[in-house]
């Protein structure tokens, strides 16, 4: 609250720049310089030197260990693509065994697999982009719309099926928000079916899946995919985006590409059941992410090796070069932790709060706290933060008024993963982008109408509830 309306310059010319110059970098850092400069008193010199510190200090160890994961899922990708997996993937799943064989199909998968991976939001961004993308790939389906529903799995899904850590961390807010903790898993359970951005979200996206009817920006990246088969807007070309293909004589092997992600899945569950005492949901996420793609790497390599198609040499080499795809959007991801410390450094979500708080009335908390979450969401670009924040501002209210806790609750759940799936400053977005070969702007621009629609829905869903529940 010490900051007042400068709280909300930075986020908010951070996305206005990274809507408007479609770089996502220099908006973050221009943020990250703009909310030092207001944290040190509009001191230029101490200004910038706290932004320079700021960024080096997000280099903390939970942060570095979710970068170099990137990393390393940028060299297993290159690998896979460069020993002929991802050319013998696709001719198991889409040519010779013709196993899917249209965009429906292919829509369908990424949105059965992007389920299917629901321990983490991160994780499944980075698994389903991954495997999915020489499906889509293959049947034309832009990349737009395939991250589209890869981002859409991921987050929403995770609160809906919050059998993981989410639990855990979903738990502690309404905990913290002055819930009885006997009664707090009984709440969350009954906030999910109340939940409405997320349900609807997913919803959508199967409707979207079978059906085949886009509207909107969407749509003309449908159409362009369809006439021209290029599959990103020839304005925003990408290193990601070149054309890889197997090295010569190489023979495909969908192997290459089934086992180092199959080991990836089942090391991260097992590390999660171990970390967490036979209890997947109280596992170490991080350290689960860590090793499991750590262990895709070493399988990979070792495939590479085994099967001749480098030497240990000629593998270490490609393997560098695959991380160095990945390179800015490592700096990105930097740059975007930076730019959630500087904003919980001026006390955004305070702020936001406070201004809502004075138009409320009993019946308008639900669906005040939907957008009260949503706004700050998408301009922090977390879910995490917004959800701590809003449980001790929201919930007590709740409490005193009268109000559902779990229709307070859900609103609060749902508006906190808006942002996170729609912000261009949220990690994964940038993680889904980098997975799928989006452009990140592209991405926010043709998921908006969507996205935006939902959450209208769902914002005239918590009024009609507000009153009747």
């Amino acid at each position: 609250m010490e900051f007042g309306f400068w709280s909300l310059v930075p986020p908010l010319l951070t996305i206005a720049l990274a809507l408007i110059t479609k770089n996502v970098f220099l908006s973050l850092v221009i943020g990250i310089m703009t909310g030092s400069l207001v944290l040190n008193g509009f001191h230029l010199i101490a200004g910038i030197n706290a932004g320079i510190y700021a960024i080096a200090d997000s280099m903390s160890q939970g942060n570095t260990l979710i970068i170099g994961s990137c990393l390393i899922v940028g060299a297993v990708i290159y690998l896979m693509e460069r020993s002929g997996g991802i050319e013998g993937f696709v001719n198991v799943v889409v040519k010779s065994k013709g196993l899917i064989k249209t965009k429906r199909g292919a829509n369908l998968f990424t949105w059965l697999l992007g389920l299917a991976v629901f321990t983490s939001g991160s994780l499944s961004c980075m698994v389903t982009g991954a495997v999915s993308r020489p499906v889509n790939d293959a049947l034309k389906v832009p990349h737009e719309k395939a991250a589209f529903i890869v981002h859409a799995t991921s987050t929403p899904w995770c609160v809906l099926f919050p059998f993981s850590g989410w639990l855990a961390s979903m738990t502690g807010y309404l905990v913290s928000g002055g819930v009885a903790e006997g009664e707090a898993v009984s709440v969350l359970f009954q906030s999910i079916g109340l939940n409405f951005y997320c349900i609807l979200v997913i919803l959508m996206v199967l409707v979207l899946a079978l059906t085949q009817k886009d509207f909107g920006p969407m749509a003309a990246a449908e159409k362009r995919a369809a006439e021209t088969g290029l599959l990103d807007d020839p304005a925003h070309s990408r290193d990601a985006q070149e054309e890889k293909s197997a090295v010569s004589g190489a023979t495909p092997r969908a192997i290459n590409l089934l086992l180092p992600i199959g080991v990836l899945v089942v090391v991260m569950f097992a590390t999660l059941l171990v970390t967490g005492g036979g209890n997947i949901m109280k596992g170490a996420g991080l350290q689960a992410l860590i090793w499991s793609v750590v262990c895709a790497l070493v399988t990979i390599l070792v495939l590479c090796i085994a099967e001749k198609v480098f030497t240990l040499d000629e593998a270490i080499r490609e393997m560098f070069t695959g991380m160095s795809h990945m390179l800015s959007i490592a700096f990105i991801l930097l740059l975007g932790f930076t730019m959630g410390t500087v904003v919980k450094g001026l006390g955004t979500g305070a702020y936001l709060s406070s201004l809502f708080q004075k138009l409320l009335s009993p019946g308008l908390l639900p669906a005040l706290t939907f957008l009260i979450a949503l706004m700050l969401s998408f301009a922090t670009g977390t879910s995490m933060g917004t959800m701590a924040i809003m449980a001790v501002i929201s919930l007590p209210m709740a409490l005193e008024m009268g109000i559902s806790i779990p229709l307070v609750a859900g609103a609060m759940f749902g508006g906190s993963i808006f942002g996170d799936h729609t912000s261009p400053i949220s990690d994964t977005t940038i993680m889904t982008c980098s997975t799928t070969g989006c452009d990140i702007i592209d991405h926010v621009k043709t998921q908006a109408p969507y996205c935006a629609g939902i959450a209208a829905v769902s914002f005239v869903l918590y009024l009609i509830f507000g009153f009747i529940l």
